[in-house]
C-alpha cells in the first residue's frame, strides 16, 4: 500500500514538473498597457488550467516568469476589472448558448440570420433590438422565398410627417351643419349694439334674449343665419330698414364620433372635430390593413352609402375627394377585390389594387411607367389558376385591353445588352471607335466615317471580326489598298462587325539604338532614319572628359549567319574615329536599328583617388593617391607622422565603399554606396540578427557599422613598412589614429552598459561584473571583444573552460542576446498531460495486479 502511495506521489510530481514549462513563458518584456482584454483573459485561462485561480496566485506566477513588479500591479488591476465586468454581464446581459440574447433577466430567442448588428456588443444590440427585430419580421417572404413587396399607399397613413388635422382657425364653412354643443356668436351693429354667445342645446335650439327659442339643429350656417335674422326682425325693426345688421359665426366647435369598420389597421370609434374629414379618420385609424381596399372606401350616413373614396386619386393625381364627416358617420373599409404586383424595370415596384374597369396600361401608369432599361415590347404575367401557376406573355399592343386578374405578377424585364446596328473600327484611323450601321455601309464608307487612314496604316492587309449566325466568331481578310483604289470589290458590313487596320509599328519591334560608356547620358534611344554616330553621341550629351573619340565600337546584328558553322559570325563590329568636337567631317557613319555604340576611356586617363587621414596626425586631411603602389606608411609619412599623443595600437582603417570626389564646384562630396553593397550590408545585418537571436536591429547597429573596418597593426606598419601589415590604400579609405584611450566599453546584454576605466591586466569577466553582470537573456558563450583598430576576438571554449580574449585600451566588450525560446502551446500541454496521464494509469493498473 505504501508503494502505491509513493508511485502516485511520483506521478503527481512528474505532472507538475511537465506542466511548469507551459506557464514558464518569459514575461519580463511584457507591458500590461499594451495587452488587449483578450490577451489578459488568455493569461487568466492558462493560470486556471493549473489551479491558479485567485489574484495572489496569478501574481506569484507572474513573478516566477520574470515580470516587472510595476507591471504585476497593473496586471492585478486589469484582472479584477475583467472579473467584475464578467459578473455584471453575467447577471444583466449576455448571449446564451441557444442563440438567444439575455437582457436584464429576459431572454430573446431568434435565428442568427435575423441579426443585423454585432451580437458581441450586447449594449448596442439591446438598444436596437426592438426596431431591428420588428423590421426583420416585416420582411415577409412568400412560398418561393421572395420578399413580399409593400402595398402601394400604405405609407401614406404611417408617415409622421403627413398630417390631415383640420385647420380650426378659418372662417366658418358655409355648408357647415349646426348641431348640439356648437356655440353661435351673434353680433348686432348699427342702431342696436349687442353680442350674444349661445350654445345649441341637445334639442337643437338656442334661446336669444328678447326673441325666445329658435330651432337651428340640422341647419347649415347659411340657413341658420336667415332663420335667426327673420326671428329678430320683430324685436329689432332696424334689421328690416338696414340700419341694424347681424353677423352669425361659430364659436366653439363640437366633437363628433365616427366609427371605422372593416379592414382598418385599428378599427373602432373615434372622436373627431366636427370639421373632420374622411382622411382625418383614416389617418387616426392607421389606414387600410394589408387586406383593406384603398380604392373603395365607403362613407355611410343614415344607413346609406353617400360616397366612396379612392386614395389613388390623391396619391397619383393630387385630387382630394375629402368629405366632411358628421356625427355617427360610419367609414367602411372593405377587402380588396383585385390586387396585382408590378416588378422588374418599373419606377415604383409594388402591389397595386385594380378596379374592374382598369387595364394593364393603368397598372403601368400606377407604377410610374417603365424605367430606362425596361424591355417594353412584352411583359410576362405570372398567374394563379385553380390548380397551379401559369405564364402569360402580353405584347405591347394589348396593354390597353388586357384585364388584370387578382394575384397577377407582372415582370418587366431588362433590355438585351447588345446593339442592333453597331459596327466598330480600330487601329490606324484618325477616329477609331463605334459607329452606326447604316443601310449599305461598306468598309470604305466606315473608313470615311473614321476620318480616313493614318499615314502609318498597313495597307497590305486588314481584317474583319464577324459573328456567324450561331454567334461563333469568324475572320475575314481584305486588301486595304485595293479596296480604297476600287480595284477590289468593297465588302458590305454586318451588325457587330469589328474592322481592324494595323499600324506598321504594330507589326514590328520598336526600333532603337543603344550607347554606353563614356558619354554623359548613356542608354537606349529611339531609332530614326539616317541617324548618324555623331548625332547619337550628341543626343547622349556628348563625351565625358575621359572619353576618347578614337576606337568607338559599333556592334550590329547579323541577319544571315551560317547556323551550321561553329565559327559563324554572331555580330558585326565596326571601329570608327570621330571628331572630338563632333564636327561634320567626311561621310558620316549611319546607324541601323538595334546598333550598340561603345565609347571607351582615353588611354592613361585616371580620375583622382582620395584618402582621408584624421586623428592624432600632424597634418590631417584628405590626400590624393600618387602611385598605384602607395601604402599606409607612405600616407602617414606625407601627413607628417603621428603626434606625441597618438595611440598607434588603436589606429583603424575604414573601407566602407564610399568615394570622395570633387564635383563641378570643387567641393568634396561623398558618393553613396551602390545598390549591390547596400543589399550585401542588409544581408549581413539579417545574418547577425539571426545568429545572436536579436529581434531589435537597433541593438546591433554598431556591430554592422564595425563590419566596414579593416583590422590593421599601425605599430608594425611604422616599425617595418615592408611588412605584410602595410596595406595598399584604396579610393575612399579613412585612416584614423586616436588619442591614447583610457576606457573600455561594455555593451549588449548586461545590466548597466557603461564605459569603465582601463586597467592593465584586468580580465573580461571583471569588466562585465563592474557593468552589473549578465542579464537573464544574455548569451554568455557568444561574448566577444572589438578592439580599437577594428579587429574582433571571440571567447574560446575547451570542455568546461572558457578562454576570454585580452582587453586593451579602447576595446568594446559586446554580450549578445540569447535566441528566444519557442513557447510551449496549449496543444503541447494537452498532449504531454494526456501522455503522462496514460502512463500513470498504466503504472497504477500494473501495481494493482
Amino acid at each position: 500500500m505504501n508503494l502505491k502511495k509513493v508511485v502516485k506521489t511520483f506521478v503527481f510530481l512528474v505532472l507538475i514538473v511537465f506542466s511548469l514549462p507551459i506557464l514558464a513563458q518569459n514575461l519580463a518584456n511584457v507591458r500590461v498597457d499594451d495587452l488587449t482584454d483578450a490577451q489578459v483573459r488568455q493569461l487568466m485561462q492558462k493560470a486556471a488550467a493549473v489551479g491558479y485561480t485567485d489574484d495572489a496566485q496569478l501574481a506569484q506566477l507572474a513573478v516566477a516568469q520574470g515580470m516587472n513588479p510595476n507591471e504585476i500591479q497593473k496586471l492585478t488591476v486589469r484582472v479584477q476589472k475583467l472579473r467584475e465586468q464578467d459578473k455584471t454581464n453575467g447577471s444583466k446581459t449576455g448571449i446564451n448558448t441557444q442563440g438567444g440574447l439575455s437582457l436584464g433577466g429576459r431572454t430573446y430567442n431568434f435565428p442568427a440570420s435575423d441579426l443585423d448588428t454585432d451580437t458581441t456588443d450586447t449594449s448596442l444590440f439591446a438598444s436596437n433590438y426592438n426596431s431591428q427585430y420588428a423590421y426583420r419580421r416585416q420582411q415577409m417572404r412568400d412560398a418561393y422565398g421572395n420578399l413580399v413587396p409593400k402595398v402601394f399607399g400604405e405609407d401614406l397613413f404611417k408617415n409622421s410627417k403627413i398630417s390631415f388635422e383640420p385647420n380650426l382657425r378659418l372662417a366658418t364653412p358655409k355648408g357647415y351643419v349646426i348641431g348640439p354643443d356648437d356655440d353661435l356668436i351673434i353680433d348686432l351693429t348699427g342702431d342696436n349694439e349687442a353680442s350674444y354667445t349661445l350654445r345649441v342645446s341637445p334639442e337643437g335650439t338656442i334661446r336669444l334674449q328678447y326673441v325666445g327659442l329658435i330651432s337651428v339643429g340640422g341647419l347649415t350656417i347659411e340657413q341658420a343665419t336667415s332663420k335667426i335674422k327673420a326671428s329678430m326682425i320683430r324685436t329689432y325693426p332696424g334689421l328690416r330698414s338696414g340700419r341694424t345688421s347681424v353677423a352669425i359665426n361659430l364659436g366653439n366647435i363640437r366633437s363628433i364620433k365616427v366609427t371605422i369598420i372593416g379592414e382598418a389597421v385599428r378599427p373602432g370609434t373615434y372622436t373627431l372635430s366636427s370639421l373632420g374629414t374622411v382622411f382625418n379618420a383614416l389617418y387616426a385609424s392607421g389606414g387600410p390593413s394589408k387586406n383593406g381596399s384603398f380604392r373603395n372606401i365607403q362613407v355611410i350616413r343614415n344607413n346609406h352609402v353617400i360616397n366612396t373614396i379612392d386614395v389613388y386619386e390623391f396619391l397619383l393625381k393630387g385630387i382630394v375627394k375629402n368629405i366632411r364627416l358628421q356625427d355617427q358617420d360610419i367609414i367602411n373599409i372593405p377587402v380588396y377585390q383585385t390586387r396585382i404586383e408590378m416588378s422588374g424595370e418599373v419606377k415604383r415596384p409594388a402591389l397595386y389594387e385594380m378596379l374592374s374597369t382598369e387595364t394593364l396600361q393603368d397598372a403601368i401608369n400606377f407604377a410610374g411607367g417603365f424605367s430606362s432599361q425596361a424591355y417594353t415590347a412584352n411583359i410576362k404575367v405570372l398567374q394563379n389558376t385553380s390548380r397551379e401557376r401559369k405564364l402569360v406573355d402580353v405584347d405591347a399592343s394589348h396593354f390597353a385591353s388586357y384585364k388584370p386578374i387578382n394575384g397577377d405578377k407582372y415582370v418587366v424585364e431588362t433590355i438585351l445588352n447588345r446593339f442592333e446596328n453597331r459596327v466598330a473600327i480600330n487601329g490606324a484611323v484618325f477616329r477609331p471607335g463605334k459607329y452606326e450601321l447604316e443601310k449599305g455601309l461598306t468598309i470604305k464608307g466606315l473608313i470615311a466615317k473614321a476620318d480616313g487612314l493614318r499615314e502609318d496604316a498597313f495597307l497590305n492587309r486588314g481584317y474583319i471580326s464577324r459573328l456567324n449566325l450561331d454567334n461563333t466568331p469568324s475572320l475575314l481578310s481584305f486588301d486595304v489598298q485595293k479596296i480604297l483604289n476600287g480595284t477590289e470589290a468593297d465588302i458590305p458590313l454586318q451588325r457587330e462587325d469589328n474592322v481592324t487596320i494595323s499600324s506598321i509599328f504594330d507589326l514590328r519591334d520598336e526600333y532603337s539604338v543603344e550607347i554606353q560608356g563614356e558619354v554623359r547620358y548613356p542608354g537606349m534611344f529611339k531609332y530614326a532614319d539616317n541617324t548618324s554616330l555623331e548625332a547619337l553621341i550628341q543626343m547622349a550629351g556628348g563625351f565625358k572628359e575621359g572619353a576618347t573619340p578614337n576606337r568607338i565600337e559599333i556592334s550590329r546584328r547579323v541577319r544571315n549567319s551560317d547556323a551550321s558553322s561553329k565559327a559563324a559570325i554572331t555580330a558585326q563590329i565596326f571601329t570608327i574615329d570621330v571628331d572630338q568636337n563632333l564636327k561634320l567631317v567626311g561621310e558620316p557613319f549611319i546607324l541601323k536599328p538595334f546598333d550598340i555604340v561603345s565609347v571607351r576611356n582615353s588611354e592613361g586617363y585616371q580620375v583622382q583617388k582620395i584618402v582621408r587621414i584624421q586623428g592624432e596626425i600632424l597634418y590631417p586631411g584628405t590626400y590624393t593617391i600618387q602611385r598605384k603602389d602607395e601604402k599606409i606608411a607612405d600616407i602617414i609619412k606625407r601627413a607628417g607622422g603621428l603626434t606625441a599623443m597618438a595611440f598607434p595600437e588603436g589606429a583603424s582603417l575604414k573601407r566602407p565603399g564610399t568615394v570622395i570626389k570633387k564635383d563641378k564646384k570643387a567641393k568634396s562630396v561623398v558618393d553613396s554606396i551602390d545598390a549591390a553593397e547596400q543589399r550585401q550590408r542588409l544581408q549581413n545585418l539579417k545574418r547577425l540578427q539571426f545568429s545572436q537571436g536579436v529581434t531589435d536591429t537597433a541593438s546591433i547597429q554598431d556591430s554592422v557599422i564595425r563590419s566596414d573596418f579593416v583590422g590593421i597593426n599601425m605599430v608594425k606598419i611604422l616599425e617595418d613598412p615592408s611588412s605584410r601589415f602595410n596595406l595598399l590604400v584604396e579610393d575612399g579609405d579613412i585612416i584614423e589614429v586616436p588619442k591614447e584611450l583610457q576606457t573600455v566599453r561594455v555593451t549588449g546584454e548586461v545590466l548597466k552598459p557603461i564605459n569603465i576605466v582601463y586597467k592593465q591586466g584586468k580580465g573580461m569577466a571583471k569588466y562585465i561584473s563592474e557593468s552589473g553582470g549578465f542579464t537573464y537573456n544574455a548569451n554568455r558563450k557568444g561574448s566577444y571583444v572589438v578592439y580599437a583598430n577594428g579587429t574582433i576576438r571571440s571567447t574560446k571554449h575547451f570542455l568546461f573552460f572558457r578562454n576570454h580574449p585580452s582587453i586593451k585600451p579602447g576595446a568594446e566588450i559586446f554580450v549578445p542576446k540569447r535566441a528566444p525560446k519557442q513557447p510551449v502551446r496549449i496543444q503541447d500541454f494537452i498532449g504531454i498531460s494526456t501522455a503522462l496521464a496514460s502512463l500513470a494509469a498504466i503504472m497504477v493498473a500494473l501495481l494493482n495486479k
